[in-house]
């Protein structure tokens, strides 16, 4: 019976080429979209989870409270991974861990920019990362030993045995014995580096660490697996107030310090904080494609239950005589069924070569390494999973309407539908058209977003903005470096700055003026910078001026933003006095507002003070409009020649900070791609449809045409009714595409409102495409000749 079933099945798909071709593709897209979906998905979720002591992993968080507003973050002070297991049975292993910094290494002739951290003596014992030579107790235990990847082990020496015991010059100045080398970090790693310096040489490079006051890298703990998170939490919150001996305890009530934890294996999708709360992060964009994913899948369904339910007049005949012979019910819905299913199958082979074919393209869209993984059981059974229930929702409606008819009356002739059937099969195309609207739209707002990120006046100019890292003999020699750049060609100003001017991290609570109140706490965000600053980053100054050698008292000058002027509550702010860090001076200058950090935030007030001397930072060049192949010339031979020792490297402004927003690009390509394919799928149902439509409808035709109907008014006839349907579409999805972009956008304190016109032309969009699928059918339909219209049975 089961063979006689699937012959059954097979002669129907080719007797109706067409609509099975359409049912096919259809799924296959819809399955293809989805899969991707479901690999994008499967890998974020993936990050992080291959540690064995995953479940014991947290990460130190603390929770600020400044000026009445709660902020929460994952710096810590440098000593506290070393200090709290002494106090607290319940950890078993801490370590600190450092931000990545691009360091130079020196093996012999080779002399590269390798990418890595420092990291606490325990790290190798609490996290899987497995070592290939060396020993995971004594590979950071040197405060001169470097732990290096196999990639490093076997760029340098040839092969990780060998790396073990050689020395590494690192930017020119110390050597580090390799202890250790590990195997490379896996993709599905938020955290990523190629070598791991110790602890004790962090402390030793960045003595600030040292102070309790002063936050900068993180601190992760491996609790015992027995130990009570809650009662934890509660026992460590006030542990710094003992170490921060700088705040008064009278003054906790508007200033005071809490730690708490957070899993480490929840870290990389839930970075995100709200009133020191974390609330989300990445996984909302995988809560996002999830539900998009379904959506599709959704779309694709629907083409088949439509197409199917419609084409069941030329397959009434055939129950009718199954149910005369003595076909049960229930057989009848197995074969319907298991029709669909392998129709499923069908699609599911075809998306599967779709993805082979996309998969590059997709992984370069997304930064992404996504292999199939056939090999792994969740990923067969989640695709087997998904082949049978989309047979059974997409073939489940058209199986309990065709085992339902009653032989009698189908037999005596043409099955004539109930109107429950029509409606059903209308109420499914605006289905279709309520998703494909939600996701044109979503498409428009999140485009206008990035646009708007990328093109916004941050206040400063990005473009024709170089950064170079002050590194070596860089940095004693940057006077020199910089009065021989001014005579450059290509260069039009130089200046330099502690960190990137649109990413500016570092904040404090340390600054004092008069009549400050002494119950408000305001924490400033702050960088160092050189002269000229202002004309480099093409700054308006509002008041005052910028750094000047002409000024001794500069060292102490301050230059603020709008927004500390604000907070400071100084009425003419320049030439009052201002005490930053305990150093007295005062404000030189104000700024008008510029984001220095992402769009998500909002302007922070902004300490900018002198760093002409500092021992870090980037050198800033600002080029001539058109030059800048002539500027990098003059830079490479310069650093080069000022520092040939180190290899010269840059990066441009622009680039620096759309890497920002790398997340809101790929969201938006991946809407830009899905709603184009949705739009696509529902067309298929609709083209289906119209030309099921056009065919019942021959002989009406062919009469309307006899008595003299113009091909227009046939084309409008059989158009009109499902341009209704996506009109009740449009209303539908209009407000709820309204309600949920706008909530997006409330991620960004900065963003684009939603004009009417996105609306409209989402509309105008999905009237169109769906009047030209419609058209087609309806022209080729009026253009029938009528007397073999008439003629037809």
């Amino acid at each position: 019976m089961i063979r006689n079933y699937l012959l059954v099945s097979l002669r129907n798909f080719w007797r109706n080429k067409t609509f099975s071709a359409i049912n096919i593709l259809g799924l296959a897209l819809g399955l293809a979209c989805s899969l991707f979906i479901f690999l994008w998905v499967r890998d974020e979720l993936s990050v992080d989870q291959y540690h064995a002591n995953g479940p014991q992993l947290y990460r130190i968080m603390e929770r600020q409270l400044y000026d009445g507003k709660r902020i929460a973050f994952p710096a810590t002070p440098g000593l506290i991974a070393l200090e709290m297991p002494k106090k607290f049975p319940e950890i078993v292993y801490a370590a600190g861990y450092s931000w990545d910094e691009d360091l130079t290494f020196e093996v012999g002739n080779k002399a590269n920019k390798e990418k890595g951290r420092w990291a606490g003596v325990d790290w190798f014992r609490m996290f899987s990362v497995p070592l290939v030579a060396g020993s995971p107790e004594a590979a950071l235990k040197s405060p001169t030993s470097v732990t290096i990847s196999r990639k490093l082990a076997e760029n340098y020496f040839g092969s990780p045995k060998a790396a073990v015991g050689k020395s590494i010059r690192i930017d020119a100045k110390d050597s580090y014995q390799v202890t250790g080398v590990f195997e490379n970090i896996p993709d599905n790693s938020s955290e990523k580096y190629d070598f791991l310096l110790p602890w004790e040489d962090f402390l030793k490079r960045n003595p600030w660490a040292r102070d309790w006051g002063n936050n900068g890298p993180r601190a992760y703990l491996m609790l015992r697996p027995d130990a009570d998170v809650a009662a934890f939490q509660q026992k460590i919150r006030h542990f710094l107030r003992t170490y921060n001996k700088g705040i008064d305890p009278k003054k906790l009530s508007r200033f005071d310090i809490e730690l708490f934890v957070q899993p480490f294996g929840e870290s990389y999708l839930h970075s995100e904080t709200e009133n020191g709360e974390i609330t989300g992060g990445r996984i909302e964009y995988v809560r996002l494609f999830s539900v998009v994913a379904v959506f599709i899948l959704i779309i694709a369904c629907i083409n088949f239950m439509n197409l199917a339910t419609a084409r069941s007049a030329k397959r009434a005949k055939e129950v009718g005589i199954r149910k005369v012979v003595g076909a049960e019910r229930a057989g009848l819905i197995g074969q319907f069924i298991g029709e669909a299913v392998l129709l499923a199958v069908m699609a599911v082979m075809v998306a599967l070569v779709i993805i082979w074919l996309l998969l590059p393209a997709f992984n370069q869209l997304t930064d992404k390494k996504i292999a199939m993984p056939f090999a792994e059981p969740d990923f067969l059974l989640a695709l087997g999973g998904v082949v049978l229930l989309t047979g059974l929702f997409s073939g489940s409606y058209p199986a309990l309407f065709l085992s339902s008819l009653r032989p009698v009356k189908v037999l005596k002739g043409t099955l004539k539908f109930r109107p429950g059937a029509a409606l059903f099969r209308q109420g499914l195309v605006v289905v279709q058209f309520v998703i494909s609207m939600l996701l044109i739209i979503g498409t428009v707002v999140v485009y206008r977003q990035v646009n708007y990120i990328q093109t916004k006046n941050l206040g400063l100019e990005r473009e024709n903005l170089i950064y170079v890292p002050l590194e070596g003999q860089l940095l004693p020699k940057y006077a020199t470096l910089k009065q021989e750049l001014q005579r450059s060609p290509g260069i039009q100003a130089v200046t330099r700055m502690g960190s990137q001017p649109t990413d500016i991290g570092s904040s404090t609570g340390g600054v004092d003026w008069e009549g400050k109140d002494p119950n408000v706490s305001i924490e400033f965000s702050q960088v160092p910078a050189g002269y000229d600053m202002a004309e480099v980053l093409k700054l308006k100054m509002l008041a005052g001026r910028d750094f000047s050698r002409a000024f001794a008292t500069d060292s102490v000058g301050y230059i603020i933003n709008e927004q500390a002027a604000r907070r400071i509550g100084y009425k003419n702010p320049v030439e009052k006095p201002l005490t930053f860090w305990g150093r007295k001076g005062k404000i030189i200058g104000v700024v008008q507002d510029f984001h220095f950090q992402s769009l998500h935030e909002p302007i922070q007030p902004l300490i900018i003070r002198l760093g002409e001397q500092d021992g870090y930072g980037n050198l800033l060049v600002r080029t001539q409009p058109g030059q800048t192949r002539q500027a990098l010339a003059s830079l490479e031979k310069l650093c080069r020649q000022l520092n040939p020792e180190f290899p010269f490297t840059y990066s441009f402004a622009d680039q620096e900070y759309q890497k920002m927003y790398r997340s809101e690009q790929v969201v938006g390509s991946l809407a830009n791609y899905f709603a184009v394919l949705a739009i696509f799928i529902a067309c298929l149902g609709l083209f289906g449809l119209a030309a099921f439509t056009a065919e019942q409808r021959t002989k009406e035709i062919g009469v309307r045409k006899v008595l003299g109907a113009s091909v227009t008014s046939i084309v409008g006839l059989l158009s009109k009714d499902f341009l209704r349907l996506v009109l009740i579409a449009i209303g539908i999805a209009s407000p709820v595409a309204w309600w949920v972009m706008n909530r997006w956008l409330q991620n960004f304190e900065y963003h684009e409102d939603i004009p009417w016109w996105v609306f409209a032309l989402a509309g105008t969009t999905a009237i169109l495409i769906a009047f030209l699928t419609v058209s087609f059918q309806s022209v080729k339909a009026a253009l029938m000749n009528p007397v073999k219209s008439l003629r037809s049975e």
